[in-house]
């Protein structure tokens, strides 16, 4: 994978906006809808998803669930401070964790910025203690656990 300064900046012009904002409200729509919004042939706006697909801007179409639906109700963030020589191997194990949903490199002490889901606080704690605690290059770990989500964004802000 590239990083940010590596990669070269996909052109998007105002209706790609419209229709990557649109997507993002529903990615259902068909595109003989989205045609119609937006004021183009059905196989234009095909076109350019395609195109937006192609040059990475749209990286996937998922469905959003709500944990709490399902029976997850322990939504954590971890700070974990790593030694520098463990600090991507760490990061490729967290990763394929099926409990953690996001994993990022932060400024600051080799730390990475963890966020996991959890059927329970046992599940939490048996992560912790058998899955997280035992890596190589462990130092420190911060957790605050989630009371109350107010805004969840998916994606990013056009």
């Amino acid at each position: 994978m590239k990083n940010m300064d590596e990669q070269a900046h996909a052109p998007v012009d105002t209706i790609d906006r419209k229709i990557i904002s649109i997507l993002h409200q529903n990615a259902r729509i068909s595109y003989t809808d989205l045609a119609k919004e937006i004021g183009l042939s059905r196989v234009a706006v095909q076109t350019r998803i395609q195109a937006l697909m192609d040059h990475g801007v749209i990286e996937r179409f998922t469905a959003v669930i709500n944990p709490e639906k399902i029976g997850i109700s322990v939504s954590a963030f971890f700070n974990v401070e790593v030694e520098p020589k463990h600090l991507q191997q760490v990061a490729e194990i967290l990763a394929e964790e099926p409990t953690v949903t996001s994993l990022y490199h932060m400024t600051g002490p080799s730390k990475l910025h963890m966020h996991g889901l959890f059927a329970n606080h046992q599940e939490m704690e048996q992560f912790l203690k058998e899955k997280l605690y035992p890596l190589p290059g462990i130092t420190g770990v911060d957790c605050q656990v989630l009371i109350q989500r107010y805004k969840s964004r998916m994606g990013m802000r056009l």
